[in-house]
């Protein structure tokens, strides 16, 4: 059974840290596209089910994937490139939101501490939200800075002496740091997620987990407390303009003095 905001409806967050790709923008098909073209261009075919299984995948582990499952590992820092270079192009001519994403963070900016928590490269997080006009309503933006292929540096975060260091989801690490960055306890921040790989990871660092858009194969929602199609969904706003009653009008600047006093 699909779980439902009234799941979450005797609790309200101090801070809401959103994925990007696929949950406020729209460019998880713009990656579908990129995976497509990037198979093309070295005459290969995509694996049955390979875009469900990228989904919310860091791009270099994609394109180690797309290598992997092709039978050509010796492709896959090229296939890496070729990913990410198709990408780009296409999201800087089509930078479309969510439905609902908009209103929904535009609802929500100044009563509370907003971030972003992306795999995908800091460049194209601005990029896409600045297309959009959204960029300004996020005080932080988290992305990966270990890449995922260097397992010695992921151990040095795990060990505690490199705490800079932010692995890439399903880690913890990016939602457990825009928590921090936005000055509350994970447990008393939401995360709003699309993709298993994300709902996990904001799971792992103690984050409550909204998930949005259709539905995973099997209808299998992860760790998610609740689900919805869309943002701009009646419940999904009845919830947030709830929780909002309660709280004062200027907790997000209040929380941001807190930070930097």
């Amino acid at each position: 059974m699909t779980p439902t905001p009234q799941a979450l409806s005797n609790w309200s967050p101090e801070a809401v840290v959103f994925d990007c790709d696929g949950t406020l923008m729209d460019t998880e098909r713009h990656w579908q596209d990129a995976r497509s073209r990037a198979f093309r261009e070295f005459g290969l075919l995509p694996p049955p089910g390979f875009a469900e299984r990228a989904k919310g995948v860091h791009y270099v582990d994609c394109g180690r994937l797309m290598a992997e499952e092709t039978n050509k590992p010796e492709l896959a820092a090229d296939l890496t490139a070729a990913l990410l270079g198709h990408f780009l192009s296409l999201v800087a001519e089509d930078p479309l939101t969510m439905p609902g994403a908009s209103e929904f963070v535009r609802l929500l900016s100044g009563r509370l501490p907003l971030a972003v928590a992306s795999n995908c490269p800091l460049e194209v997080v601005e990029e896409s939200l600045g297309r959009a006009g959204l960029r300004r309503h996020f005080r932080h933006i988290v992305v990966p800075t270990v890449p995922p292929e260097e397992p010695d540096a992921s151990q040095r975060v795990a060990d505690g002496e490199r705490p800079e260091m932010v692995r890439p989801k399903p880690w913890p690490d990016v939602y457990a740091t825009a928590a921090r960055l936005c000055g509350v306890l994970p447990e008393a921040a939401l995360a709003v997620e699309d993709s298993l790989t994300g709902i996990e990871s904001a799971w792992r660092a103690g984050l409550r987990v909204l998930g949005v858009g259709p539905l995973p194969d099997g209808d299998d929602t992860g760790h998610a407390d609740a689900w919805v199609m869309a943002l701009d969904r009646q419940e999904v706003l009845e919830w947030v303009r709830g929780w909002l009653r309660t709280s004062s009008p200027g907790a997000g600047q209040d929380h941001q003095r807190r930070e930097e006093s």
